[in-house]
């Protein structure tokens, strides 16, 4: 499996070895030595997500409180997304950035995000099917979105399907009214840099 560091601290590109013939084929979707001696510390699996997505589907940005926080593991099973990782740890070097990677069922690709950072995609084509593997369970009172239309994130979303055809964006109605980076951060809800830091310290040395 080959890692690839993303622009933004704590996020990594990981794209599996295919083994293909006339049967099919079988690749190492998740190896959980590897990923440990990426991250720095163990990665404890609490819950496995699954979505499946039409294309222009938009999803997103979506974090979760700092402790615990959520750090996931996405990959897209059939189909394609582009995935989105947004940087919105207040005080980082990179707070407002984005980096981008295309998941589908060609490369099988997977991302891996720490916790603190905000995750968002596209779906591409129609039955997109998403799988995240999720370090803690859902918790509705520490989750949290921010609009992924928002234009001081300014994600440059992609205008067409993996067929060719335009996209038309459809974002659930929680999503819609999430507030934008600024308000986001105005009322405190983003997480803070250094307290992130510091959490991640913890876990590495656990």
């Amino acid at each position: 499996m080959k890692v690839r560091p993303l622009t933004i601290d704590g996020a990594w590109e990981l794209t599996p070895v295919q083994h293909g013939d006339a049967r099919g084929l079988f690749a190492e979707a998740f190896k959980g030595d590897l990923l440990a001696e990426v991250i720095g510390h163990r990665f404890d699996l609490a819950q496995v997500n699954l979505s499946v997505s039409a294309a222009g589907v938009l999803r997103g940005v979506h974090f979760a409180d700092v402790p615990p926080g959520q750090a996931k593991y996405v990959t897209c099973a059939t189909g394609a997304i582009l995935d989105v990782i947004v940087d919105i740890r207040v005080g980082s070097p990179t707070f407002g950035t984005y980096d981008t990677v295309l998941l589908d069922d060609v490369d099988r690709r997977a991302v891996y995000l720490s916790e603190g950072l905000g995750h968002a995609f596209c779906a591409l084509a129609d039955n997109s099917t998403v799988t995240y593997l999720c370090s803690t369970g859902y918790n509705p009172s520490g989750e949290h979105g921010i609009n992924p239309v928002d234009p001081d994130l300014g994600i440059e979303w992609p205008t067409h399907a993996r067929d060719g055809s335009p996209l038309e964006y459809e974002l659930s109605e929680k999503d819609t009214a999430a507030p934008g980076l600024t308000e986001a951060r105005e009322s405190g809800l983003l997480p803070d840099h250094a307290d992130v830091a510091a959490y991640l310290r913890g876990l590495a040395a656990e």
